[in-house]
């Protein structure tokens, strides 16, 4: 596959250049490990006045987003993008909730190389943007942020830490929450410790101080286990 390509279209670009460009994913950009493109989309109105959004058709509190600034602005990406693959995704609370299983699916199931991110904001998107130019709708959760950033970096992020290259350690995101599985059940990821072994009377695990890598990773499985089971049941059904 082509490297991974991530074009945001939002009304706040510095909220997304100080995510991705920093920290472990500054460093993995840097190596060329996956690229991202920023476009403001007040660069797309139709107008003087630079406005992308207005009051909606039947009454109502909020302002929709415009279909035409969204088109001109999605159409001006595909042109840059050529006869390369292309997935537009849109976050929304009616969206599907993202998580590891539907990762998993752009990960390995999509070939398309350029992931279009269309970060909505007031009450949404119009409605035939939605329908006639996007692919996938996604949500965060069941619950209404100010904006689509947050969704959109948050996918952008999960996808990224699991390309080859950005994480130093290989196995680091094989062990984590939701990646880590038992019978093709995901499993939230066992505790950790580190120095002091003893801190005000809390001892860490004697099997941790062991050396025996093989208690410790039979230790690890339990835990993570039973954390599951106590914490999200709902995982192992």
């Amino acid at each position: 596959m082509s490297q991974r390509h991530f074009h945001f279209i939002t009304l706040f670009p510095e909220v997304i250049e100080s995510w991705m460009g920093a920290s472990i994913l500054g460093r993995a950009k840097d190596k060329g490990i996956f690229n991202y493109s920023v476009y403001q989309l007040r660069d797309f109105s139709q107008d003087k006045y630079r406005s992308v959004d207005d009051v909606a058709y039947g009454g109502g509190g909020g302002m929709v987003l415009k279909v035409d600034c969204l088109v001109s602005a999605l159409e001006h990406i595909q042109s840059q993008i050529g006869s390369e693959k292309s997935r537009v995704i849109y976050f929304s609370p009616a969206g599907r909730t993202l998580n590891q299983n539907t990762l998993d699916n752009y990960l390995t199931a999509s070939s398309e190389a350029h992931l279009i991110l269309v970060c909505g904001h007031y009450e949404g998107a119009d409605q035939r943007f939605i329908d006639s130019w996007v692919d996938d709708e996604i949500s965060l959760g069941d619950f209404v942020l100010t904006g689509g950033e947050l969704p959109a970096l948050a996918f952008a992020d999960s996808l990224c830490r699991h390309l080859d290259g950005t994480l130093k350690e290989k196995e680091s995101h094989q062990n984590e929450s939701f990646s880590l599985s038992l019978k093709g059940k995901r499993l939230l990821e066992y505790p950790h410790y580190t120095r002091p072994a003893e801190f005000r009377g809390h001892k860490v695990p004697e099997v941790l101080l062991s050396g025996d890598h093989q208690k410790i990773s039979e230790w690890r499985l339990k835990e993570a286990l039973n954390r599951t089971q106590t914490r999200r049941p709902d995982l192992l059904d």
